[in-house]
């Protein structure tokens, strides 16, 4: 039940599906086309505050794009590529101003976004500084 969302580079909304028991999932996108693609736990879900989220920014999509992802345990220390992709894949959650169901970003997605990324051990000063922008963002909304 990871959610997996698919972006047009302006970041609109193409499709979006869960995985299933498997962990397999398909979602249709225009051939050719370059896009992104987030994975998250929903907000609403049991484990939902278990996994931090992942991006994968400019897949060309064909027939058979295949992307495995792993998500990091929250709580679990992100060594420096980790790092970078579970804060690229928070901060698509406010630049797409939507929650990962395609709605205005509720409140209790910004509360599951909080506990998440105060639990992530990021290992450089710089991470960790976007880190706490990104929990403000999510305690306050835009600045």
């Amino acid at each position: 039940m990871i959610k997996v969302s698919v972006y047009r580079p302006d970041l609109t909304l193409i499709d979006h599906t869960y995985t299933n028991d498997d962990g397999h999932y398909s979602v249709d996108v225009p051939a050719g086309e370059l896009v992104t693609v987030r994975f998250d736990t929903h907000h609403t879900l049991v484990n939902a505050r278990r996994w931090q989220p992942s991006l994968v920014a400019n897949v060309p999509a064909d027939d058979h794009t295949a992307l495995d992802r792993y998500l990091l345990p929250v709580g679990d220390f992100a060594d420096t590529a980790t790092g970078v992709d579970v804060l690229a894949a928070f901060l698509l959650a406010t630049a797409s101003h939507e929650d990962a169901d395609g709605d205005a970003p509720e409140e209790s997605y910004a509360s599951a976004a909080r506990a998440r990324l105060s639990q992530i051990k990021e290992n450089t000063p710089f991470l960790d500084d976007v880190r706490q922008v990104l929990v403000r963002y999510f305690e306050h909304g835009p600045a």
